[in-house]
């Protein structure tokens, strides 16, 4: 991929930004579509920093993916956890209308691409990769017949819970009112269902007991992924994973896409830019090996990243700071794009 854009406005190393043009780079986890759903937010054009300088929104377009040498995506259709089932599917389905009308709306800069051969295609003609996936699959809880609607392996990965609890099972997050912490037994054919469709198991967000119960009816043929989340070995936190999920993870084949959002990630006494997001991808390399670590930013997500990446600038910056901690170009390839390339390969 080339780029008009120097390493010296990016703020990075010229060997970085080689890296980055050179390399498969693939975010797990872009929220992106939020905007562009509620207020119209343009993909295609340039925002420089962002809307909110940085916070909370405005991180990711297409020339600042350009920019930094993004070869594909994890775009999330994010959904309302306090409709009725009926209604979620029902918008769930316009969303879906709509995601794949401004991935039309690129003329032809974007494609979406739901098997590792297309983003393959898409990657050798020099178009960004637009991988769908569902964040809350309580949005699926209204589908009459959820075996057919997944069928076409649209998407390529399914977040069970998000923030609240659901019909599934139980989310990691505090502010919910948790009764019971198992995956029901809804919960459990979703994990089945996808096992048989072929799309990831994404254990980002899930609370620990419904974690392992998911893990115990998964097919172990299959890797699960975790697509954007902290490791509680650096920062112990209800957002992140401990070592033993870490590992159970890795060991299916899947990998765990580190965050960029900074108060999951930051220690006391530790660094403030994307320094903590390197200290989180070398715990996941000390427990897993090399293989078991990726990326997945939640940009535009309603986070606030690190100093120095609220610019949508840090999968670049992220190299560069690696490079300075002494890691290797294969290793680094491996995070940016190839450990997950690897199991999505392993998937389908």
């Amino acid at each position: 991929m080339k780029t008009t854009t120097t390493a010296q406005q990016l703020g990075v190393s010229q060997r970085a930004l080689d890296l980055c043009l050179d390399a498969d780079v693939i975010d797990l986890h872009v929220d992106t579509f939020i905007p562009v759903r509620l207020w119209g937010y343009d993909v295609l054009q340039h925002h420089g920093r962002g809307t909110l300088n940085g916070y909370y929104f405005g991180h990711v377009d297409l020339p600042r993916m350009d920019e930094q040498g993004v070869t594909g995506a994890m775009w999330s259709l994010t959904t309302n956890p306090f409709r009725s089932e009926r209604k979620r599917f029902s918008v769930l389905q316009k969303n879906r209308a709509r995601y794949e009308a401004m991935v039309a709306a690129s003329d032809g800069r974007m494609v979406i691409t739901s098997t590792p051969d297309a983003y393959d295609r898409a990657r050798a003609a020099g178009v960004h990769a637009v991988l769908p996936a569902l964040q809350g699959g309580n949005a699926l809880a209204g589908a009459p017949d959820l075996d057919a609607w997944l069928a076409d392996r649209w998407l390529t990965r399914v977040t069970i819970v998000h923030l609240t609890d659901s019909v599934y099972g139980a989310t990691s997050s505090p502010a919910t009112d948790r009764k019971n912490p198992h995956l029901s037994a809804r919960g459990k054919e979703i994990v089945r269902a996808l096992d048989r469709a072929r799309i990831f198991v994404d254990l980002a967000h899930i609370a620990p007991q419904s974690f392992w119960d998911a893990v115990e009816v998964h097919d172990p043929a299959l890797p699960l992924i975790a697509t954007h989340t902290g490791v509680s070995g650096v920062v112990p936190h209800w957002r992140n994973l401990d070592d033993a999920q870490i590992e159970v993870i890795a060991k299916s084949g899947g990998v765990i896409g580190v965050i960029y959002a900074a108060n999951f990630m930051s220690r006391p006494g530790g660094p403030r830019d994307c320094e903590m997001v390197a200290e989180h991808l070398e715990h996941i390399v000390k427990v897993a090996g090399e293989d078991g670590p990726a990326i997945g930013s939640d940009y535009d997500g309603a986070v606030v990243p690190p100093k120095d990446m609220r610019d949508g600038h840090g999968h670049v910056k992220l190299v560069d700071a690696l490079l300075r901690r002494g890691w290797q170009e294969p290793a680094i390839r491996k995070v940016l794009g190839g450990n997950f390339l690897r199991s999505w390969r392993k998937l389908r």
